[in-house]
């Protein structure tokens, strides 16, 4: 079981991670506009700019995506139910949390919806 302490602890790292991708996502987003005003000289120059543009854009549905899980964790401490498992109900571990401070499932839980899933 989590305690207060701990609690703060996770918030204050989600609330840490919420600031570092809101702040990539403005910066890719600028870098994403800037590339559209490029005057781009030949195919080379418009390949590499392509390429970058893909990997950008990626990244950036990666971002959204992690801050939906962070915002969902941080509606959970506030609900009193982070650190439980969304399948079984049980607490998850608490080495899972540090490593994944937005983890909605338990390890066994984890695999079992990743293998549903594909």
């Amino acid at each position: 079981m989590l305690t207060k302490v701990d609690l703060e602890e996770f918030q204050n790292k989600l609330l840490d991670r919420r600031v570092q991708i809101e702040k990539n996502l403005r910066g890719t987003t600028l870098e994403l506009e800037e590339m559209k005003d490029l005057e781009l000289n030949d195919e080379g120059d418009y390949a590499a700019a392509s390429a970058e543009t893909i990997v950008d854009s990626a990244i950036l549905v990666q971002q959204r995506k992690e801050l939906n899980e962070i915002e969902l964790a941080l509606d959970k401490i506030k609900q009193e139910t982070f650190g439980t498992c969304e399948m079984c109900e049980e607490p998850i571990d608490r080495a899972r949390l540090e490593v994944k401070n937005f983890a909605r499932f338990c390890i066994t839980c984890r695999e079992i919806n990743e293998k549903e899933s594909k």
